[in-house]
């Protein structure tokens, strides 16, 4: 155990855009580098998608890898709702907050997918300790 509390130090924001259908849990296909943890280690905050398009029901996947990239795990799943974007109605957001998300070193990174072929950002709000 530490002698000191680690507290967050360097507010970060990960990003990747991802737009290509990808169905599969295991981590194979072409996940998109969401972030990748510091030495000190990486506190992850949220994950915010966007749509930045009308958008169709499906969901968002998440995997971790502590391994450098190449053993990917799935983590979390974000649900994207339909939304027929326009003037007046707002494309589809949504957000999943982490309590206790830590990348502890420069080999644990973040990678996105998406299940549905639909333009998505996805941002990881994140702080280095």
């Amino acid at each position: 155990m530490a002698a000191a509390p680690s507290f967050v130090s360097t507010p970060r924001v990960g990003f990747c855009a991802i737009s290509t259908a990808n169905t599969a849990l295991d981590g194979t296909g072409s996940p998109t580098s969401l972030i990748t943890g510091v030495a000190a280690g990486t506190r992850i905050l949220e994950i915010d998608i966007q749509c930045s398009a009308t958008s169709a029901a499906g969901l968002v996947n998440i995997f971790i890898s502590t391994d450098g990239g190449t053993t990917k795990s799935l983590f979390d799943q974000i649900a994207v709702t339909a939304a027929s974007q326009s003037a007046t109605v707002k494309a589809n957001r949504n957000l999943a907050t982490y309590a206790n998300l830590i990348l502890p070193n420069t080999n644990a990174i973040l990678y996105a997918t998406t299940t549905i072929t639909q333009n998505i950002n996805v941002f990881a709000l994140a702080a280095d300790l």
